[in-house]
């Protein structure tokens, strides 16, 4: 028993998505739990943006407000990821029709959608900076919302976003998953020194909650990959590609970083992405096949993730 604790406590990532994955399948089409499962699904996709509130608050009641302050590697990232994001643009107008360009729209919006807002849980555990990586997620949305109504119609000619809609869409995200926690811990921090303190001693806590909602999420992935409707070469791209933009990401990010003395914290930035928002992005406005790639995305991120606070726990440093 103490070994398959100890297992679960390394590799809590890995086994919150096993855990997600076996849930998909006991309550999938084909199981005689399927009637529970309408019943169960829906309710736990109901509790993603409560718990992301929740665990973020816990992460927020450790940052000092003075520490909130915009960094020039937030703003080089940005460019880079408007960058590979317009090449990607370029491209897809080259290949303007058939699986080429659905591949591509599937890493496009990898590189485009934002930065997850819960990234912040697991750059604290790599020994990252909590404050500076929610700037940047700050920063990272508002970009979001420029560029998208200006790629977005030259990757789909029937995508009709408008600045002010996108504006407000990532906004209105922004404001209710990101902000009301900040604010409302940062209050804490001020008026309720005792509550933020008890909170600060329970370190792990926000980790676990995110665990928690990372079941949830992987459950959701492998239903859209399963439901997929797309011939197995296209199928197996999509799958696949999205590893190989996953550690550029990361790669590019950690490098950036490097230069600024937050090679954790960019790292993190760049390479951890708000899927959920990636596949309704692409759902609404682009091919909704190419959903599947962000919805590997996020299993490849956290496998990132896992062997990173694998070596963090073994080395006390991150080896990549």
């Amino acid at each position: 028993m103490n070994k398959v604790l100890s297992f679960v406590k390394k590799w809590t990532l890995l086994c919150a998505m096993l855990v997600g994955s076996v849930l998909y399948l006991l309550f999938s089409d084909v199981s005689l739990l399927q009637p529970m499962g309408d019943v169960i699904g829906p309710a736990l996709v109901e509790m993603v943006p409560y718990v992301i509130f929740a665990l973020l608050y816990v992460t927020f009641c450790k940052i000092d407000i003075s520490n909130l302050r915009p960094r020039a590697w937030h703003f080089w990232l940005q460019f880079i990821r408007t960058s590979i994001s317009a090449f990607f643009v370029l491209l897809m107008m080259y290949f303007a029709e058939g699986d080429v360009k659905l591949v591509l729209e599937g890493c496009f919006i990898c590189f485009i959608c934002p930065t997850a807002a819960s990234a912040a849980v697991v750059t604290e555990k790599l020994g990252g900076s909590i404050a500076s990586l929610t700037v940047y997620t700050l920063i990272a949305n508002i970009v979001t919302s420029i560029i998208i109504p200006l790629f977005f119609p030259m990757v789909e000619k029937s995508a009709d976003i408008t600045f002010l809609f996108a504006f407000g869409m990532i906004m209105r995200r922004v404001v209710t998953v990101l902000l009301l926690p900040l604010c409302l811990a940062l209050l804490t921090r001020r008026y309720l020194p005792k509550v933020a303190g008890a909170i600060k001693r329970r370190k792990n806590l926000a980790f676990y909650m995110w665990a928690f909602n990372l079941s949830i999420v992987t459950g959701m992935t492998v239903h859209n990959i399963v439901d997929a409707e797309v011939g197995g070469i296209t199928l197996s791209l999509l799958l696949i590609l999205p590893l190989f933009v996953c550690l550029v990401q990361f790669a590019i990010g950690k490098w950036v970083g490097g230069f600024f003395g937050d090679r954790v914290s960019a790292g993190q930035a760049l390479g951890q992405k708000n899927t959920i928002v990636g596949i309704w992005l692409t759902v609404t406005f682009l091919n909704p096949v190419a959903a599947v790639a962000p919805g590997a995305y996020v299993l490849w991120q956290n496998l990132v993730n896992s062997w990173q606070l694998w070596c963090k726990e073994k080395y006390g440093y991150l080896k990549w």
